[in-house]
């Protein structure tokens, strides 16, 4: 009988172990400084630097460590998921307030802003000057050049088909370079080409509890190529270039605050033009 009970005891033990890991893992408060060269990039952007920030759900941006960044980074980007379904509207306008006081922001839907009461929520996000992109292009200028962000909207519906038309860019004889906003990178599975140098995504957290075995929680197999990290996607434009894709693991958690081997990100990218030897 005591062993048994030295037995449960070293289970409870282990357990309380890893749930500590995983909640200190879920509630970290990182920022991966990266790189990333594109042939495309205008002379005048390199050097640019964007603050990306995923799948905030309803964490508090920590203004500690964000606040010094002010000055120091070029634009914010925000990946969708920016709330979510509980979370309370002033938690979203204190974090929509500190990534606008950085740098002009921009951001994205994903499927938990539709959860939530989306009207309020909007209208907190432009309130607070960060320009909302759905399925639209605008001009970010620097240095008297300019390059092309796209922001896909998530469909409301869900699924990989619900996605609106990718805008067109605007036309010149030598092409802009162009960097896409979307909340989920099962959005490519759905296009034959892709029209980008660079695309930003979130959404899958990484599987946030990643399982022994290669084992996932996502199930579209789209998520067992595309999880988290750095890759290339072929354009498929008939130019052999390749986009550069990004997919963040995200800040925030959904369901429960919990992480494993998965831990909660930002980035600071910086943007440099690629030279070809």
């Amino acid at each position: 009988m005591v062993a048994v009970w030295i037995a449960v005891a070293a289970i409870l033990l282990v357990t309380g172990i890893l749930a500590a890991v995983m909640i200190v893992n879920a509630f970290r408060k990182r920022i991966i400084a990266e790189e990333i060269f594109l042939s495309t990039l205008p002379a005048g952007f390199d050097g640019f630097r964007i603050l990306f920030i995923t799948d905030i759900h309803r964490r508090r941006l920590p203004r500690a460590l964000l606040a010094p960044l002010a000055g120091k980074v070029d634009a914010v980007f925000l990946g969708g998921d920016l709330t979510e379904k509980g979370n309370a509207p002033a938690r979203l306008a204190e974090n929509m307030k500190l990534a606008a006081s950085l740098a002009p922001a921009y951001a994205v839907h994903g499927n938990h802003d539709y959860k939530a009461n989306t009207a309020l929520a909007d209208n907190i996000v432009r309130g607070s000057g960060i320009r909302l992109l759905m399925n639209e292009n605008v001009f970010i200028e620097h240095n008297s050049q300019r390059l092309v962000l796209t922001g896909m909207d998530f469909p409301k519906q869900g699924g990989k088909k619900g996605y609106a038309p990718l805008p067109a860019a605007p036309y010149r004889e030598t092409p802009y370079c162009r960097i896409i906003l979307v909340h989920d990178p099962l959005w490519l599975s759905g296009q034959d080409a892709v029209a980008a140098d660079l695309i930003l995504a979130g959404h899958t957290h990484g599987g946030q509890v990643v399982l022994p075995f290669g084992l996932q929680m996502h199930a579209d197999p789209f998520y067992r190529t595309y999880n988290a990290g750095m890759y290339s996607i072929p354009r498929n434009d008939g130019s052999g270039a390749e986009a550069s894709l990004l997919i963040s693991r995200g800040f925030g958690t959904a369901h429960l605050p919990l992480r494993w081997r998965s831990p909660a990100e930002m980035h600071v990218l910086t943007l440099r033009k690629a030279t070809n030897i």
